[in-house]
């Protein structure tokens, strides 16, 4: 995972010049003393959770602008922003590269990954973690031969355990530029931040 932490600064010192320093130091604050809720995700055999870290970052940021009595969505706006300027492809070479990447999700070795990769994320890790299901059948894919269900969110259950649920439907925006980026359409009709059982997670290509 590329260094996020210049992005949050550069995003926060857009919207706060003036105390800028003083809000960072105090997301670096709030995210140490979180630490321990997401230090399994060091170790854990499930790929999805490694998104705990930057997620535990984006919680930080949430509990000081909150603090600051941002409200809701000037709080959306500083964290899509942060995130829209984190996952964007350098170059036209990375951009390339993301895109061909999604491409190999389905060729022979694509999918015998995507059979090794859903045996990592069936169950939980770790009880604060993540678990998914991932969905071959054309028939429940729009044809591409690949989806997820995530069953358990990490992201939800470390925001409920810091009393922000309500900001946790921001970090689900995300999953749309991502999508974007990788040459794919995210059809979404559930998340568990929205009191779902699951996040259904399906793609159609662009056009």
């Amino acid at each position: 995972m590329k260094n996020y932490r210049p992005y949050f600064r550069t995003v926060i010192n857009r919207y706060y010049p003036a105390t800028t320093s003083l809000l960072v130091e105090e997301i670096e604050r709030q995210f140490v003393a979180m630490a321990g809720d997401i230090a399994f995700a060091k170790t854990s055999t499930n790929p999805i959770d490694k998104r705990m870290e930057i997620s535990a970052y984006f919680l930080a940021t949430v509990k000081v602008l909150d603090g600051e009595q941002a409200g809701y969505e000037r709080i959306r706006e500083i964290l899509l922003t942060i995130a829209n300027d984190y996952v964007q492809p350098k170059n036209k070479l990375a951009a390339a590269a993301r895109k061909w990447m999604t491409g190999l999700l389905f060729t022979a070795p694509g999918r015998m990954l995507i059979r090794l990769m859903a045996a990592r994320t069936k169950n939980p890790s770790h009880p604060d973690g993540f678990a998914a299901n991932l969905i071959t059948d054309p028939a429940e894919t729009y044809g591409l031969g690949y989806g997820v269900d995530i069953t358990e969110c990490g992201i939800c259950k470390l925001f409920s355990k810091h009393n922000s649920n309500q900001y946790t439907p921001i970090l689900c925006e995300v999953d749309n530029i991502t999508t974007s980026l990788a040459g794919l359409n995210l059809v979404r009709k559930s998340t568990i931040a929205r009191g779902a059982r699951a996040c259904d997670f399906r793609y159609t290509r662009k056009k």
